[in-house]
């Protein structure tokens, strides 16, 4: 088991940034491929970025590559999401998830990650 707990998200102004956090516990987290995916009031659930266990590959995207960054300390347990130039279509709420294996094929597909954490609201204004 993976248990993952999300913060950093909040209000912001179109152009703005944030930093997301997901905090892992449970299974050894430095053997797992992590993601964020969001997904906004009425829509399904999104792939925003996805990272290997060795912190050695990323992928984005199309929608925010250039704009966010992922990032992972296996020292400390925890996934990161720096999020800039934030537009008000990036309004959703944020999730962390965790995959059994430390690389993924379809790291697109929400079916590929088995732990999820509860989700952070990002909120970008206009």
């Amino acid at each position: 088991q993976v248990q993952l707990v999300e913060s950093g998200g909040g209000l912001v102004q179109a152009g703005g940034s944030l930093s997301l956090s997901c905090a892992a516990s449970g299974r050894t987290f430095s053997s797992c491929a992590m993601a964020w995916f969001r997904q906004a009031p009425g829509q399904e659930r999104e792939f925003v970025a996805s990272i290997t266990s060795s912190g050695g590959n990323t992928y984005y995207a199309d929608s925010v590559k250039g704009r966010f960054t992922i990032s992972r300390d296996n020292a400390k347990n925890t996934l990161y999401l720096r999020m800039n130039n934030l537009r008000p279509e990036d309004t959703a709420v944020y999730y962390c998830a965790a995959a059994r294996t430390d690389i993924i094929v379809y790291y697109q597909l929400p079916t590929s990650y088995q732990y999820w954490g509860q989700g952070t609201q990002v909120t970008v204004s206009s």
